[in-house]
């Protein structure tokens, strides 16, 4: 049986839901989920991004709106900007104190983030990114079957567990019958600064292997940067792209291209 797919309401139109998913935590998948959402952005797309990783929101931390607070009334949640104007939604917008644990079980987190997608008030966006939970648990299944996902970016690091991870990503997005959009490796290598050496921290990649196997695209490889690392910890994430460092406009280019093959 078909699951009816969850409508906006009347002040929003969203055309079109990209879903950010990894097999498993700590691949850094918020930290793609922004640099998706700034992509868009820097195109000239109005972009919101849905929080649905209830249990460990990080993306209002990431964009520093972490002390901020959604506002809204009976029927509805106004979501917070961030400073180039990125619409966000998190459970951490609306609870009191961001390191409040969220001990809920599944039925529960499926009803909000089923409700982030109708009862916000996005209004025209042309990209909303969501944010997964890691793994193909209970929240991930919910948004699949209820919100119309027009295509999906898996992330993934090059460990030995990379094969399995991206495997089981890929064949739940064909199971729940959404497109792949591409592979992103993240942390995928360390570039010395002084002599330009690339060393494998996490290990040799075989994602082209993989990505090859399966009839994926890769994306972009994503190197260990420390100053990224420290702008997401800082709250100053969209200073990111004014670095000039190649890699960000590299992967906009392609973000734009595996879209615009996919639609």
């Amino acid at each position: 049986m078909e699951i009816r797919k969850e409508r906006t309401n009347d002040s929003t139109n969203i055309k079109k839901v990209i879903a950010v998913m990894s097999g498993k935590g700590g691949v850094g998948k918020s930290s793609v989920t922004s640099l998706v959402a700034m992509a868009l952005k820097k195109q000239g797309y109005k972009v919101g991004i849905m929080d649905a990783d209830i249990t460990g929101p990080s993306i209002p931390k990431i964009f520093g709106i972490n002390n901020q607070r959604a506002t809204g009334d009976e029927k509805s949640i106004n979501p917070v900007e961030t400073q180039n104007g990125i619409k966000v939604i998190s459970l951490n917008l609306l609870i009191k104190e961001e390191d409040s644990p969220v001990i809920w079980r599944g039925p529960l987190l499926g009803s909000t983030v089923k409700q982030f997608y109708t009862d916000v008030n996005w209004g025209d966006l042309d990209y909303l990114v969501i944010d997964l939970p890691p793994g193909t648990g209970d929240v991930s299944l919910t948004i699949m079957q209820s919100i119309p996902v027009d295509g999906l970016v898996v992330v993934t690091a090059p460990q030995d567990l990379v094969t399995l991870i991206v495997k089981k990503s890929i064949n739940m997005a064909n199971m729940m019958h959404i497109p792949v959009l591409g592979v992103i490796e993240n942390m995928s290598y360390y570039e010395c600064p002084d002599c330009g050496k690339r060393h494998n921290i996490f290990g040799k990649s075989n994602l082209d292997k993989v990505a090859e196997d399966m009839d994926m695209d890769i994306i972009h490889k994503f190197p260990i940067d420390s100053q990224f690392v420290e702008l997401c910890d800082e709250g100053k994430v969209e200073l990111y792209p004014e670095m000039g460092f190649g890699i960000f406009d590299d992967f906009n280019e392609k973000v734009k291209k595996f879209i615009a093959e996919k639609e």
